[in-house]
């Protein structure tokens, strides 16, 4: 199974951009799925995810209003668009492929880089 997550780069802070993870080697509709980060000397922590059906959404605190998880499960993909940046968002962005219920993520994507300036 290959996650490839894509869409990461350098913004100001207020900006946006759209993260992608395109899912291949699985049968992806099966799957709930989740962005996860790590920013540099700190613990990963789950920023959101999305039932397979798409029906159910969670967010972290920290992004709630800001951030919007979404699924094309024809296409394969899962996507996170990211409004309002806040430099503390910077971090490498991880996509995940599991079972959100059990807290099990399964397969891991590379990561995507996302730095925010002041």
């Amino acid at each position: 199974v290959q996650l490839q997550a894509s869409g990461g780069g350098a913004v100001q802070a207020g900006g946006s951009l759209r993260l992608s993870c395109v899912v291949s080697g699985s049968t992806f509709s099966n799957y709930d799925m989740a962005w996860f980060r790590q920013a540099p000397g700190k613990e990963r922590e789950m920023v959101s995810y999305i039932y397979r059906t798409g029906g159910y959404t969670a967010y972290a605190d920290s992004v709630k209003g800001r951030f919007t998880i979404s699924r094309d499960n024809a296409k394969n993909a899962v996507y996170l668009q990211m409004n309002g940046l806040k430099f503390e968002d910077t971090a490498v962005y991880l996509c995940a492929q599991g079972v959100a219920t059990a807290g099990r993520w399964l397969h891991w994507g590379q990561g995507t880089l996302v730095t925010v300036s002041s």
